[in-house]
């Protein structure tokens, strides 16, 4: 198995740090490949502009339809197109972050800006009456698997069903739901620690346990059901899921799921 971490943390001596360390030394050890993208260290350019598309860049910009164009002339800047490349390589995808103010640290939202561009991670595949797009279980990712580690500052009870910060899946729905499964990955249930900043040596040993079991069985791990876009379940071009097929006591972000 080939397995790309994209790694955001500005301490590498950070618990994230230690968390890709046990994630690049567990997984060689198991005989598979690991590439890793830490892009503090890389210092990653997090916004978009005119350099990413060379001359396919237009005045006034259109970032959509400009990295499309570089895309496919292959004018996109040289450290996007080494990103894109680790993707096409990896049949595993691990994004390791904390969570800052409720989503990804803005250097990795940037690392995603710039590197799903037009055509490769979104806006591919046919639109008709039928289709819209390949997206949502299809497109250029599809048959790679994805996983979110992260750390979270909060204890665990403040992120539950009743939890003052909402339900953390609900929170991590635009990033497993919206970035990840958009262009067709397998999304694997996170791997997510609690209460980060007060965590002790033997908290510290039993996650370590956690997360080599996880990366460990990265393979056989069941996905999380979302539905798929093309396949009846939405009206189209509404994109309402159809009345009828969500399951009992299912709301908001869970309809998506089909089991």
């Amino acid at each position: 198995m080939k397995v790309f971490i994209v790694h955001a943390h500005p301490e590498r001596r950070s618990l994230n740090g230690a968390l890709t360390d046990i994630a690049v030394d567990t997984l060689t050890g198991a005989g598979h490949e690991v590439q890793v993208s830490d892009l503090y260290a890389m210092r990653w350019k997090s916004v978009i502009d005119a350099d990413d598309f060379g001359p396919a860049a237009s005045t006034p910009l259109d970032a959509v339809h400009d990295s499309g164009r570089a895309y496919q002339t292959g004018t996109l800047s040289t450290d996007i197109r080494a990103e894109q490349d680790k993707l096409r390589w990896a049949d595993t995808v691990i994004l390791q972050f904390p969570l800052w103010w409720y989503t990804m640290p803005a250097i990795l939202k940037g690392w995603v800006d710039r590197v799903f561009t037009y055509g490769f991670g979104y806006g591919v595949g046919e639109h008709n009456e039928t289709r819209y797009g390949d997206r949502f279980g299809e497109g250029t990712l599809a048959g790679k698997r994805a996983m979110l580690s992260l750390t979270v500052g909060g204890p665990e009870s403040h992120y539950s069903d009743r939890g003052i910060n909402g339900p953390i899946d609900d929170l991590l729905y635009p990033i497993q739901h919206g970035i990840l499964y958009h262009p067709g990955m397998q999304v694997l249930p996170p791997f997510v620690l609690y209460r980060t900043g007060r965590l002790s040596p033997e908290t510290f040993t039993d996650a370590t346990k956690s997360w080599q079991e996880r990366l460990l069985t990265l393979e056989t791990t069941d996905p999380i059901p979302y539905r798929l876009q093309n396949y009846g379940d939405y009206e189209m071009p509404a994109m309402r899921l159809r009345e009828g097929l969500e399951l009992p006591g299912r709301t908001g972000f869970s309809l998506h799921l089909h089991r």
